[in-house]
């Protein structure tokens, strides 16, 4: 006759036979006191996208600071890249494998990444002045342009402009905005250059891929047309320099966080009834003392498209902000370094973040909070 173990005391975990498991939504949170028993509390989470927990954690890749994270188009992987000057490739989705890591590409740290808009390559800018453009199933380099005089900041890439072809823009320290040919095929002459005059620290297409906006070290935001080869205006409203340049999904307005812990959303419409063409100073992101390229990204989601900002900081959060009324909603922790990179997922309400402790997180939101 088998003895029948007594009752396990309070806060013991114990190992039960595999059974039907409970749903993953719920949470059971039980009491330690001794005349608590029988009163456990079965408490719902509601999950609001398809990610395998709330929150993940994608280590164990880089053994450098994370500079650049995005998803690609379709929200299905994830690339980054980091300062021991290699490209880490992942999946968004169960089982969040890193089934890539592309290490010794260049000289020096690479400090931005864009996933191509038409095939599965990826536009990457260093230190080293090199732009590359990356083949994600073969893992083998397609490109390599030595495409500024000096460390290149940032990099975007458009398919608008009606010339059928996918266009790269870079920005570097060197003071000079550059248009390349995209893919497999184009040149290592730009198709066009712009003298901004000062260090370029961000680049963007505009909506229509007919001009480029270029963020430098004097504070202003500069709009060059493609067509004309001219300059078209500037953006103005910053007491430091902008760290980077997003664009919203409409087209409308134009994010830029900057050294100054001031994140200003622009209105980039035709006609912006504000003069100055703020649509609002977003704060609670510290930027820190170390001019760290802090990158801010946009809701993309059709529950709540363009609604709700993001911008990382030196606080070691990440901060998320209803556009409209400029109200916080969030400050995500998690991370052991400054936030380096946001993005947003384009289908479900995913936050992706990178950081200077060499990590990324993917985190679930509230689809439309404060929409």
């Amino acid at each position: 006759m088998s003895k029948r173990p007594g009752s396990p005391s309070s806060g013991t975990l114990i190992k039960r036979a595999k059974g039907t498991p409970p749903p993953s939504n719920q949470i059971a949170i039980s009491s330690s006191g001794e005349g608590d028993k029988n009163k456990g509390l079965i408490r719902t989470v509601q999950r609001t996208s398809n990610l395998e927990a709330p929150i993940i954690s994608l280590a164990g890749a880089h053994s450098g600071e994370i500079l650049s994270c995005r998803f690609d188009p379709t929200g299905q992987n994830i690339a980054a890249c980091s300062a021991d000057r290699s490209v880490s490739l992942w999946r968004t989705y169960p089982p969040n494998t890193n089934y890539g890591l592309l290490s010794s590409l260049t000289k020096a740290p690479i400090i931005d990444l864009q996933w191509s808009l038409f095939a599965p390559h990826i536009y990457t800018v260093a230190a080293d002045h090199t732009l590359m453009i990356l083949d994600v199933t073969t893992g083998q380099r397609v490109r390599k342009i030595r495409a500024h005089r000096e460390v290149i900041n940032s990099v975007d890439r458009t398919m608008a402009g009606g010339s059928g072809t996918e266009l790269v823009v870079t920005g570097a320290d060197d003071g000079v905005v550059r248009v390349w040919d995209g893919g497999e095929d184009g040149g290592k002459v730009p198709v066009a250059e712009f003298e901004v005059g000062c260090p370029v620290t961000a680049v963007c297409w505009s909506a229509d891929g007919a001009s480029v906006y270029a963020a430098a070290l004097d504070n202003e935001i500069h709009v060059y047309d493609l067509r004309k080869s001219t300059q078209l205006s500037t953006l103005t409203g910053h007491t430091d320099t902008p760290t980077s340049l997003s664009l919203s999904p409409n087209g409308s307005f134009l994010l830029s966080p900057s050294f100054s812990s001031q994140t200003i959303i622009h209105d980039v419409r035709p006609f912006s009834p504000s003069p100055t063409r703020v649509h609002r100073v977003l704060t609670g992101a510290p930027a820190g003392f170390e001019s760290t390229l802090l990158r801010g990204a946009w809701s993309k989601s059709p529950s709540d498209s363009g609604a709700r900002v993001a911008v990382g900081g030196a606080d070691r959060m990440v901060c998320v902000w209803d556009v409209e009324s400029a109200r916080i909603l969030y400050k995500l922790p998690g991370h052991k370094g400054t936030v380096t990179s946001v993005d947003w997922h384009p289908k479900e309400p995913i936050i992706l973040t990178g950081s200077k402790d060499g990590t990324m997180l993917l985190g679930e939101l509230e689809p439309g909070v404060g929409v």
